[in-house]
């Protein structure tokens, strides 16, 4: 949108920029909003999916047949998690 779009609302062509920032704000403080109620009820969980996820990515990096069995046991506690 440009500036001139405004003009046929009988806004000034100078306003645009300052309505689209004013949205771009709004939107981010919504994001930020749901970031904290998703954090809420889902960061503990999410904790536990993601240290899983760096364990099995530490396994996978030292690799060896003696991590195989850890990393299928990882795999099995990831997909443990993700069914809840």
């Amino acid at each position: 949108m440009s500036d001139n779009d405004w003009e046929g609302e009988g806004r000034g062509p100078h306003h645009g920029p300052w309505v689209w920032t004013a949205y771009r704000a709004y939107n981010e403080l919504l994001r930020e909003k749901i970031k904290k109620r998703f954090d809420a009820q889902e960061g503990p969980w999410m904790d536990k999916v993601a240290e899983v996820l760096v364990q099995i990515v530490n396994a996978r990096w030292e690799g060896g047949r003696k991590k195989e069995k850890e990393v299928d046991e990882l795999f099995a506690k990831l997909e443990q998690l993700l069914s809840e």
